[in-house]
């Protein structure tokens, strides 16, 4: 569409966009003029001028012309590492030379894309060199050669004899797919990527013999892969956001296209296309972080479906403004924020007026389960300055899980607005296979670890010689607060002593997390606690006023964090690691890690605590009770409580008496007595005397508020209303 109302579009896209984001596009396409490119992670790379289309500068390795099928794909010792010669070979950057031209009429950005094309061509004999190894980025070069020739249309210098040339070899690309399919190898975002090349090919040349024969078979796959890799929840099936991205990119343009080009497939499968590509906005909707980013799960490749726009790489929100345009809702819309420039690529002037049409409104849920996909979100608000956790209790990954990491039961934190803890990321697939594994092994990860091991030991780049299976056990979600439970099973594996590990994280919304580690072993292990600070944050263990040391986050601006962890003979430790937001680049940051060695079973008590600059430091301590174990907890002018019971025997304390697993109380400095319950899983809870609830058969929870001597409680089960003694 953006292309029909090509003489307004670069006019509106001035209009809408600041001059940074032109003056950015006009700088890297003078950059490449001069052959210097940024790929990936990677800035000013230079392949020389003319371009050498085989080189790969990181390495300083020249790929040898021979044919594909001579090539291992796996191997970097002739080649270097494929994913940056792949990510130059994919001619994406023939879309900043385009948007340069239509903003300039200069044509020396024509120029240099006419000189790359033809170059590329002559390099690149049909079925010889490793840009031919492959399906995946030969669909990804076509589909940049097709924007290309209509950015440059007008020009010049895409001459008939170029053009005529091109088109010989686009037909050779879509032979080289049909043929070559990645049925067996890759059937994930490979097979589904290459299934758009040859719908992209069959709708935009319909002159080709073989264009319907394209469009047929790109459109069956495209379709056929809806149930297999897209989960019933609308996660993706190999566990990566970056992946996950990919599809849905994948089918927002498919859709596009389709309706385009008049395709009527029957009734049952447009509806199931919308409805599948709805479920895989929402996940991305639901997983955005307060500050507009989103988790990077599992692998990331650093590529995109196309080069659209300048937002940073962990930044999705621009498949968002896509959804809100295509499928009119106005929750995503909101969460986007804005009108991104990938949606006028894609829609065009129409795209931009329907997008201004709609009204932004608040996601009508916070909190979030994906149970297919395992992954579950906790979230007090949809404001940039509100609390947000994600625990990831998902499979590995699909199949082998190559694009998995070991990652059962690891959080993702942001505290008033700021992402605080995430994961390391994966920096590289081939520079070597300790960095490949350093990044996606456990101990890179917001998650427990037991002997210095994996939870998943890996087998080569892509795959694992076991894989730990993560179980939901509980997952409750109220207004007032959140409550997931979860295990897997990595460390059944080992031999002297097999170890269980159970998470369970309580949220009390507009307030903090409490996290408890359970290990259920007979013998003796060594554990590691791992809390990956991102890199622009600065943790230090300091000693807190209960005599406790915790881990503080400061914030001279906004809100900062307090990190208790209680644990039998464990103490903090500060190490250096490095986190990667995207392929190829690694920065350093702090792992604050709380170790300890324990025999038999073991727990741990994580306290997550915002610190805000109104009020006193928040403090935790221990306290004695019988039958359980008991905290106090020192926030803002309130003092809390948490009572953690086996759930069988009654703990007793001075002011009431539970059996239920967690219960946690809320106490005002002038009160005696609690104003606030909030209780998980159990049957007895008798307050200052009085029964108030003894169930024959165990709650989910229950929920009790103190008006005066009057107590209102809902349960999983019933309301109920109790007056105290005075």
């Amino acid at each position: 569409p953006s292309l029909r109302r090509e003489e307004e579009i670069f006019e509106i896209y001035r209009e809408r966009f600041d001059s940074e984001i032109t003056k950015t596009v006009l700088e890297k396409a003078d950059n490449l003029i001069e052959g210097k490119f940024d790929l990936l992670g990677y800035r000013q790379l230079d392949f020389g001028n003319p371009v050498d289309w085989h080189f790969e500068p990181v390495s300083g390795k020249r790929s040898p012309l021979k044919h594909w099928k001579q090539f291992d794909e796996l191997s970097t010792d002739e080649t270097g590492d494929k994913k940056i010669l792949w990510e130059l070979n994919r001619h994406q950057h023939f879309f900043t030379l385009g948007i340069a031209y239509g903003l300039t009429e200069d044509e020396k950005y024509a120029e240099t894309f006419a000189a790359h094309l033809d170059s590329w061509m002559e390099a690149n004999p049909p079925g010889m060199g490793i840009n031919w190894l492959s399906s995946l980025e030969v669909a990804f070069r076509l589909m940049s050669w097709i924007w290309a020739f209509n950015l440059f249309r007008t020009s010049k210098h895409l001459t008939p004899e170029l053009f005529q040339k091109a088109l010989k070899f686009l037909h050779l690309h879509g032979r080289h797919i049909e043929k070559y399919l990645s049925t067996y190898f890759s059937p994930n975002t490979h097979l589904t990527g290459e299934a758009l090349g040859l719908y992209y090919l069959g709708t935009q040349f319909p002159f080709f013999k073989r264009a319907a024969h394209w469009r047929k078979l790109g459109e069956e796959i495209l379709f056929a892969e809806l149930d297999r890799q897209i989960l019933p929840d609308g996660g993706y099936f190999e566990q990566t956001t970056w992946y996950h991205r990919y599809t849905t990119d994948f089918y927002t343009q498919f859709l596009i296209l389709k309706t385009l080009n008049n395709g009527k497939p029957p009734k049952y499968l447009k509806e199931k296309l919308t409805k599948k590509l709805q479920s895989l906005f929402n996940f991305l909707m639901y997983l955005t972080r307060p500050d507009g980013t989103v988790p990077l799960i599992g692998d990331d490749d650093g590529g995109q479906c196309l080069p659209h726009g300048n937002a940073r790489d962990d930044d999705f929100r621009a498949c968002l403004s896509n959804g809100a345009v295509l499928l009119g809702r106005s929750d995503y819309k909101f969460v986007a924020g804005d009108f991104f420039e990938e949606t006028l690529w894609l829609f065009g002037i129409d795209g931009l007026e329907r997008f201004d049409r709609i009204e932004a409104k608040q996601p009508e849920q916070k909190s979030f389960a994906f149970p297919d996909s395992g992954y579950f979100v906790m979230r007090d608000g949809w404001g940039e300055t509100d609390n947000y956790l994600l625990v990831d209790c998902g499979e590995l990954g699909y199949q082998n899980g190559g694009h998995g990491h070991a990652d059962a039961l690891a959080i993702d934190l942001a505290v008033g607005g700021a992402s605080l803890l995430s994961d390391a990321g994966t920096y590289t697939y081939h520079e070597s296979e300790v960095l490949r594994n350093r990044f996606r092994t456990t101990e890179a990860h917001n998650t427990l670890m037991i002997d210095g091991k994996s939870q998943s030991e890996p087998s080569g780049k892509f795959s694992w010689t076991t894989k730990a299976e993560a179980k939901l056990k509980k997952w409750i979600c109220q207004p007032r607060f959140d409550f997931f439970e979860g295990s897997h099973n990595g460390y059944q594996r080992l031999k002297k002593s097999p170890a269980n590990h159970t998470r369970s994280i309580l949220f009390l919304k507009n307030d903090y997390w409490i996290m408890r580690d359970f290990v259920k072993t007979s013998g003796e292990h060594e554990y590691g606690l791992n809390f990956h600070f991102n890199s622009e944050t600065y943790p230090k263990i300091e000693n807190a006023a209960g005599g406790e040391t915790c881990v503080h986050k400061f914030s001279a601006y906004g809100v900062g964090l307090r990190l208790f962890t209680f644990g039998d003979n464990g103490k903090w430790r500060s190490k250096k690691t490095y986190l990667s937001k995207k392929y190829g680049t690694q920065s350093e940051s702090k792992l604050m890690q709380f170790d300890s060695v324990g025999r038999g079973v073991q727990e741990f008590f994580t306290f997550f605590l915002p610190a805000e600059g109104d009020f006193a430091k928040p403090e935790v301590f221990e306290t004695d009770v019988i039958n359980g174990r008991a905290f106090v907890i020192k926030y803002r002018d309130y003092i809390d409580l948490l009572v953690f019971s086996d759930g069988e025997q009654i703990v007793r304390t001075e002011i009431f008496n539970t059996n239920f697993r967690f219960l946690w109380a809320r106490l005002s400095a002038e009160d005696s007595l609690p104003e606030e319950f909030v209780l998980v899983g159990g049957k007895h809870f008798s307050l200052n005397g009085r029964e108030i609830l003894n169930h024959p058969k165990k709650l989910d929870f229950a929920i009790a508020r103190r008006f005066g001597n009057q107590l209102n409680v809902r349960t999983s089960e019933t309301v109920l209303s109790v007056s105290l003694p005075d």
